[in-house]
């Protein structure tokens, strides 16, 4: 089976992308999770602390590895030998720029498939701008990512 790659900024990482990365991981041979720079994004997390809470959030899993991106997500795809790009689709409201996408990457690298998962249903409210601004108002976020992020976000936001 190929290789998938799944991109994203991550910032930070919740366990609606970790339920995606784990089925991922039954899908594909090897899953790579690829932490985009981002800085149009403006990320509250650094890019080292994103790629180090997905290695966190992600070690029970042994054919998925991490690794920060800041090239053009076509470009990278090719430089890992990839062959497929998986995103995730949370509500109708995700589906129109996740089209988009698909379609520039199609262009730009008409070997690359795009293929999308839906996150358990349990799960498909969260994001993680959402995460972030509980976080920064002083909520508890421990439902909905893993223990390393929500003790980072509670360090982040001076709650520790």
């Amino acid at each position: 089976m190929p290789t998938v790659i799944y991109p994203g900024t991550f910032d930070p990482i919740t366990n609606g992308h970790t339920d995606l990365i784990e089925r991922a991981g039954k899908m594909f041979d090897q899953v790579i999770v690829a932490v985009a720079y981002s800085p149009k994004k403006q990320p509250l997390l650094t890019l080292e602390e994103r790629v180090a809470l997905v290695e966190d959030s992600i070690s029970h899993l042994d054919n998925v590895r991490v690794t920060g991106f800041s090239n053009l997500l076509a470009e990278f795809v090719r430089e890992q030998g990839a062959t497929v790009i998986l995103r995730g689709l949370r509500a109708v409201s995700d589906f129109e720029y996740e089209f988009q996408l698909a379609d520039m990457n199609r262009r730009l690298a008409p070997e690359v498939e795009s293929v999308f998962l839906t996150p358990a249903n349990h799960l498909s409210y969260i994001s993680s701008t959402l995460i972030r601004e509980i976080a920064s108002l002083g909520g508890d976020v421990s439902e909905f990512v893993s223990v390393p992020v929500a003790q980072a976000l509670e360090k982040k936001f001076g709650k520790a």
